[in-house]
């Protein structure tokens, strides 16, 4: 790639997770001064329960949470059902979504209670990294 002023805000090498599916894409540590911290991961099979996700958490900055179906010929179905929460309110996702969950929010993945196929899930976290 031929150099250029803007190479340094380019990130070709992300950050592998626990498994090889999961990768930040961009955050701090990558590209310093970049306030925004994303993570994606291709859920490849039912994920295992987790107790520390469970409990959920809240953050002192924005997050968007994206859950993307990956069949091209329905892209809208999620191929997969997660039971979540926000606030108090139970969640129950099947199907392609966004959802913005305001800072100091309390929210958490409580489990995938259907697995069908492999999908995406993509976290932006809006002004911080944790």
């Amino acid at each position: 790639m031929p150099e250029s002023k803007y190479n340094k805000y380019l990130v070709t090498e992300p950050i592998k997770g626990r498994t090889v599916q999961s990768l930040t894409l961009m955050n701090n540590e990558l590209i310093p001064g970049c306030n925004l911290d994303i993570m994606f991961s291709w859920i490849i099979k039912l994920p295992e329960y987790n107790a520390e996700r469970a409990a959920g958490h809240s953050h002192d900055y924005d997050e968007v949470i994206l859950n993307i179906g990956a069949d091209p010929q329905n892209p809208e179905n999620l191929g997969g059902e997660i039971e979540g929460f926000v606030g108090d309110e139970k969640q129950i996702i099947n199907k392609t979504s966004t959802i913005y969950i305001p800072r100091n929010v309390q929210h958490g993945v409580v489990r995938w209670t259907k697995y069908e196929r492999p999908h995406i899930q993509m976290a932006i976290k809006l002004s911080g990294s944790d």
